[in-house]
């Protein structure tokens, strides 16, 4: 089946281009925040399947606040009683935060504003969000009125608004905001025309300015087209500096947050959004990650996400949603790297950040922000399964076990951790990851084994020498050896040599401590070359060093044999 594409060219149209002669955004840049505007406890609420209760709301906007939100849109108080309730044990248990204004929507219809401003009554600051759809489809399906008509009803409603504001006794700072909602399919001319008729009904001037929010309420086109709509309407309305210019963008087509962040350079200075998205159809746009990628550009969003787990778990509890995994910044999987040049790109670039202690900046590859910045752990950067590479399971070994594995040996540990990921057929675990180390260099079947041991040095006329002494269980047989060198590794490869075992040449050796303190204990790689020129590595793990050393020969010679290279 496929899509029927002259249906379509019957069915929909192009975008019309916005005149727009001179665009200025494309050459802007954002320097500063916008303001911020939580609308989770409206917008997003009326999108969950089962909305917010009281307690629920009062809990999420108490979170709200915490996180640095100054402007709150708590809800629709005409459309029902907990929202009205909601704006009532607000104010009448004081928990609004000094500096913090909350926010009621309604639209323009004279029932509803009372009731809104009946909600609101007597908190220190309060902001009437008053709307009324203008778009050119709403007007003729839903409202059946031409723009005068349009244009009559919401001026009718901001002047009602003005005068009760004017009216209230009660102490209440009130601030307006006006939304030409689905401004985003309305012709640019329209809105300016009804943006500039409702703020001079409302009485904007320079202490009165009003919040024009121009609302992306359904994505009809690309966020460049977005930007256009938004200067033309910045530098042709009247009263542009008595206004503070705000966007509300939806995610229909998936570029909402590039529609909001396009709008910052083409004028817009407040952003009105959700935690994670949520909202209506598809969504609104992502404060947390609109809010981060200012701080990935040294800009501060004026946003606390510094525990951003912890709040994704509470927004999860609040709404019943769930955040995805592949979600920016949040999500549990945006800091994990399953591709093994991924995995080795990170791991070089974690050891390149230890190195230079954060001197030059942030500089990991695949990462665009530090994940502790944001309350995110390193130990799941990096997961295990049959895509990874070589330095993938190395890096896991050390970030998890600290187990630092030499570079020569990662590709023969990698070849077993994509066997045991391919038999298994999905992803390996931390523990899974070290059961097939533990498998294949601890605890396999052995042909060598050591059966007593002393390592002592010995000076003489030739100066010194390390000297060892010890037995070789062969089978069931035990085989008394002996042999100096001039260290411990040398000396065991000559006690070897004297029962025949000398087929294997000396390759590399590093070693490290795996626990801290005096009762550390040291792990030992070492590699050697087998007669038909492989190489293999052996482990050994002893509070000394030098028997760790042993140990990880006899390991290395014991796989060499029971693998047959």
């Amino acid at each position: 089946m496929q899509l029927d594409m002259q249906a379509a060219k019957d069915k929909y149209r192009p975008f019309p281009k916005v005149p727009l002669k001179e665009r200025r955004w494309p050459g802007n840049t954002v320097e500063k925040a916008p303001i911020w505007c939580s609308v989770d406890l409206r917008d997003g609420n009326q999108a969950l399947v089962n909305p917010m209760g009281l307690q629920q709301k009062l809990d999420f906007f108490r979170t709200l606040c915490q996180v640095g939100f100054r402007e709150i849109e708590v809800g629709f108080p005409a459309a029902s009683q907990v929202e009205f309730d909601c704006c009532r044990q607000l104010i009448e248990r004081g928990l609004i935060p000094e500096g913090v204004a909350i926010q009621v929507i309604m639209q323009a219809k004279e029932p509803q504003i009372r009731r809104s401003f009946e909600a609101v009554r007597g908190a220190k600051e309060a902001i009437i969000h008053l709307y009324n759809s203008t778009s050119t489809v709403q007007r003729q399906v839903v409202f059946q009125k031409d723009m005068q008509g349009i244009v009559d009803i919401a001026v009718k409603g901001a002047q009602l608004i003005r005068r009760l504001a004017q009216e209230d006794d009660s102490g209440t700072k009130y601030r307006f905001e006006y939304s030409p909602e689905s401004f985003s399919g309305t012709e640019v001319e329209n809105a300016v025309w009804i943006i500039d008729e409702v703020m001079e009904a409302l009485g904007a001037g320079p202490d009165n300015r009003v919040i024009v929010d121009l609302t992306n309420t359904v994505e009809l086109a690309t966020p460049n087209v977005f930007a256009d709509q938004v200067e033309y309407v910045s530098t042709h309305m009247k009263h542009r500096d008595w206004a503070i210019l705000s966007v509300h963008p939806h995610n229909d087509r998936g570029t909402g947050l590039a529609s909001a962040e396009l709008a910052l350079l083409a004028g817009a200075e407040r952003v009105e959004g959700t935690l994670f998205g949520n909202g209506e159809r598809t969504g609104n746009i992502d404060l947390v990650t609109m809010a981060l990628n200012l701080y990935t550009q040294g800009i501060d969003p004026g946003l606390d996400f510094s525990d951003l787990p912890h709040l994704r778990a509470l927004y999860e509890l609040y709404t019943g949603m769930r955040v995805p995994k592949r979600q920016p910044y949040a999500g549990e999987l945006v800091f994990t790297a399953f591709s093994g040049s991924h995995q080795d790109a990170i791991r070089k670039g974690v050891e390149y950040m230890k190195q230079n202690q954060g001197a030059c900046g942030w500089m990991v590859p695949y990462l665009p922000i530090d994940p502790a910045d944001i309350g995110r752990q390193y130990d799941p950067i990096i997961r295990i399964n049959s895509q990874s590479g070589k330095g993938g399971a190395a890096f896991v070994m050390q970030a998890a076990f600290g187990y630092t594995l030499p570079k020569a040996m990662h590709a023969e540990f990698g070849a077993l951790v994509k066997k045991a990921c391919d038999k298994k057929g999905e992803e390996l675990s931390n523990e899974e990851l070290f059961q097939v180390f533990r498998e294949n260099y601890l605890d396999f079947p052995v042909h060598y084994s050591l059966s007593g041991s002393s390592i002592f040095h010995e000076s003489g006329e030739r100066g010194s020498a390390v000297q060892f002494r010890g037995a070789i269980r062969v089978g069931e047989k035990r085989v008394p050896v002996e042999g100096s060198g001039n260290g411990p590794i040398d000396a065991f490869f000559n006690a070897l040599k004297r029962i025949g075992i000398d087929r294997y040449r000396f390759v590399s050796y590093h070693e490290h401590a795996i626990s801290a303190g005096s009762d550390a204990n040291a792990i030992a790689y070492i590699e050697l070359r087998t007669p038909k020129h492989n190489t293999v590595f052996g482990v050994g793990i002893e509070s000394n060093i030098n028997m760790a050393s042993i140990k990880g020969v006899l390991c290395a010679i014991n796989r060499a044999e029971l693998l047959g290279l």
